[in-house]
């Protein structure tokens, strides 16, 4: 039997990766049902009910209106002064309500768009990925070196860098597959609820297009960070190094950074952010403002723009999980394994 076959069936068999798959299975789910109820397909009754609302409280506002613009010629007939104060110039008589005011839109339920919609869901799937593909790859290491393990199966196959590229390979063989299969059934649990209480309309060849290439985005951000984690968690020697690498890199970036370039003023403070790299990522492109250069004493400003690109995330996150790997398996060659 091949190293990656066993390694395969021994990252299937851990109680950690079954548990967290459960979990993720149960969240997923649990999202899309929630979600589910919180959509009405927009029946023709349901619109002309709407519209009739819309109707009605568009003469409720006249006759309010009317009643207040008698209101205030009585209180002129008695000599009132401060009419103007409290109904406006001219008893309000240029403020009538008019019937583009009321549109029958307001009074719609929500009604879910799959093409407008889903690649915002994409991101939630990638983010639940995510989390448990971080999980997975460091303590699948992690554990292993902890325990020992990864002693034992060097004195069998002493290869180190070949035992740690098949560890890692099993990690993101097990990751693309969870991601394939809950992906596709994630997609066709979004569909069936556009189909029955929402809208697929409007979904062209191009915008089947559109969501694979955003499902492959999603994909590769998921694959990246569970190779991150993999690669942590082997440098440390413990699943803890990733956990708490992650959040040193969470609290750097989010937090103090933020708060240096706020004080700083540094132009397009954003731009350093991982978070507005993940959200480019995602959304394809994000523009950044800087309103720094603007003087508003002199009337209309046109900010500075700062453009980041889902290319751009690329460079970014690549280089990371990079450096993370290489790391890895440089020490893994130079290490002291006993």
């Amino acid at each position: 039997m091949s190293l990656f076959v066993t390694e395969l069936r021994r990252l299937a068999k851990r109680r950690l990766t079954r548990l967290l798959l459960v979990l993720l299975v149960l969240g997923l789910a649990g999202v899309a049902t929630a979600f589910s109820f919180s959509s009405h397909k927009l029946s023709k009754e349901i619109v002309a009910e709407a519209q009739v609302k819309a109707d009605t409280q568009y003469r409720e506002s006249v006759e309010q209106w009317k009643k207040t613009v008698a209101d205030c010629d009585a209180a002129v007939a008695r000599g009132d002064q401060s009419t103007e104060e409290r109904y406006g110039p001219n008893c309000g008589r240029d403020w009538m309500p008019q019937p583009e005011m009321f549109d029958p839109k307001w009074n719609l339920p929500y009604q879910f768009d799959f093409r407008a919609e889903f690649p915002m869901f994409i991101a939630v799937f990638a983010g639940a990925v995510a989390l448990f593909a971080f999980l997975v790859g460091a303590s699948f290491v992690g554990a292993e070196w902890a325990s020992g393990g990864m002693m034992n199966l060097l004195l069998w196959r002493p290869k180190r860098l070949a035992v740690l590229g098949t560890k890692l390979a099993a990690v993101l063989t097990t990751t693309l597959g969870v991601s394939i299969v809950l992906g596709g059934l994630w997609t066709l649990a979004f569909w069936l609820i556009g189909t029955y209480r929402g809208s697929t309309a409007k979904m062209t060849a191009g915008a089947w297009q559109s969501i694979g290439l955003d499902g492959l985005r999603a994909v590769g951000i998921v694959l990246l960070i569970g190779a991150a984690a993999f690669g942590l968690a082997s440098l440390g020697r413990h699943t803890a190094m990733a956990l708490g690498a992650a959040v040193a890199v969470f609290g750097i970036s989010e937090v103090a950074i933020r708060i240096a370039v706020g004080v700083l003023g540094v132009s397009f403070g954003d731009r350093y952010l991982l978070s507005t790299y993940a959200q480019a990522w995602f959304m394809k492109r994000v523009e950044l403002l800087d309103y720094r250069v603007c003087d508003f004493a002199k009337g209309e400003c046109h900010p500075a723009e700062l453009l980041i690109t889902w290319q751009d995330s690329a460079l970014v996150f690549g280089l990371g999980g990079a450096a993370v790997l290489v790391a890895a398996f440089w020490m893994m060659r130079r290490r002291d394994i006993a």
